[in-house]
């Protein structure tokens, strides 16, 4: 361990491995360091006796669940936009011969205490439930323009600048009524909060043009895909990338303590007595604790159920996102069900997911709107975490400490905070302009 490294990573959540693999393939000399004997950090995928572990102390789960290894339960669970950064960066570092995608079947919003599929197109539009027949066509014209709307083409953009309009604005012109406009910001355009309302109209556009083409792309009930498996794959996928451009593995190795210079720069990483030299260290938000504050918790139940999730036409994974508006909240709350179709579980068991941002001194019980939609479930076990994220100026210090994962149920917001850091780190961008049709990252269907 005693040699110098350009990079020294700590943690092997997806974060960081995506940052280890990207930073391998840079031709950076990288050793990547984990306290824990197992790889993924926060977001690695638990076996049933894992989970009960972890949960209720004990590694006996009731018998009816069926076989512990036939459970790959997601610590931090996300699904993937099918057009989306992620996998791109999949894409583009060739990490999709490690894993196996299948598409999510359904998408879904909660709207006036029931749930409805999410229109995306404007044919789509005109046979959703979720409104009525003039905000049908309304809805449907505001379609058009975004489909249609090119930004390197003015005639596209009948004369707004979307850069300078905004959301609110925009959406003003086209005379939509309120519940149509919380659905096409927060289940179509993926916005966690109703901030977006008054910031530039452009970004919403893109969103939305993004979940479409997700959707497109494979032709399925949802715009998302997700591995086979759990996510628990995604972090060693990055992690054989890294390794086959001469990345350094260690896991289970203790007490990573990062060194400092006299002028407070990052030097190296001691652990067992040993000190592994660098010039730059990235981490998660635990190994630095003095270089972060905390920004928020997110609250979690964790169900495991023997059917679908009602109301979502026999869907055997989907997303339900309710937005903030619906349940007098500060911020969405998101449901996430996969089961055994994506072997997470054993046949016939459903694995459901409801997160949010806490906002109470009761966070268990904000969880209820969310819960209540699933139907009886067999086990429910509910998980709290603190987040975190960094406060330190990097160019001083040479330290790039990672967010802690917010409570939203797809990726688009952890790979902006990668494809920074790595742009921090390197002055470079990762160019993901690949071309999608000649590699799909699914080769399930």
């Amino acid at each position: 361990m005693d040699e110098e490294y350009d990079v020294i990573v700590l943690g092997t959540g997806l974060k960081e491995c995506i940052l280890s693999g990207l930073l391998s393939v840079d031709g950076l000399k990288v050793l990547h360091m984990d306290r824990n004997d197992y790889y993924g950090g926060d977001s690695t995928s638990l076996n049933l006796n894992q989970l009960w572990k972890r949960f209720r102390g004990e590694d006996k789960p009731p018998a009816h669940l069926g076989a512990s290894r036939d459970y790959n339960v997601d610590m931090v669970p996300k699904f993937m936009m099918a057009n989306g950064t992620l996998v791109r960066t999949l894409i583009h570092t060739d990490v999709t011969k490690y894993l196996s995608f299948k598409a999510v079947d359904g998408s879904y919003v909660f709207s006036k205490g029931k749930i409805y599929k999410v229109p995306a197109t404007d044919m789509e539009a005109l046979k959703s439930p979720l409104m009525g027949l003039f905000e049908k066509r309304r809805a449907r014209n505001f379609f058009i323009y975004v489909q249609d709307y090119n930004e390197a083409d003015p005639r596209t953009h009948q004369g707004l600048d979307l850069t300078r309009v905004t959301t609110r604005e925009l959406i003003a012109k086209y005379g939509l009524s309120d519940d149509t406009v919380d659905f096409i910001g927060h289940a179509l355009a993926l916005h966690r909060d109703d901030r977006y309302l008054d910031e530039p109209a452009l970004d919403t556009v893109k969103r939305m043009k993004l979940y479409s083409e997700s959707l497109a792309r494979f032709q399925g009930g949802s715009p998302y895909i997700y591995p086979l498996y759990g996510l628990g794959e995604l972090p060693q996928g990055f992690a054989r990338l890294s390794a086959v451009y001469g990345g350094t593995y260690m896991l289970n190795k203790p007490e990573c303590k990062v060194e400092f210079d006299m002028e407070g720069k990052v030097c190296g990483v001691t652990s067992e007595g040993e000190t592994a030299k660098c010039k730059k260290v990235v981490c998660d938000p635990s190994y630095l604790p003095n270089k972060v504050r905390k920004i928020g918790r997110v609250v979690r139940a964790i169900a495991i159920m023997s059917h679908p999730i009602p109301n979502t036409n026999e869907s055997h994974s989907v997303q339900i996102i309710l937005p903030q508006k619906q349940l007098g909240r500060r911020s969405d709350m998101y449901v996430f069900c996969c089961s055994y179709t994506h072997n997470v579980a054993p046949r016939g068991k459903f694995i459901a997911f409801v997160s949010a941002e806490a906002e109470t001194d009761n966070p268990q019980s904000e969880l209820k709107p969310g819960i209540d939609l699933l139907g009886s479930v067999d086990e429910i076990l509910y998980d709290i975490y603190d987040r975190y994220e960094p406060v330190n100026e990097p160019s001083l210090d040479n330290c790039f400490v990672t967010t802690s994962y917010d409570a939203t149920t797809h990726f688009e917001t952890t790979v902006t905070d990668v494809l920074n850091m790595y742009t921090m780190i390197t002055g470079k961008t990762v160019d993901l302009s690949v071309d999608l049709s000649a590699a799909s990252a699914a080769e399930e269907y």
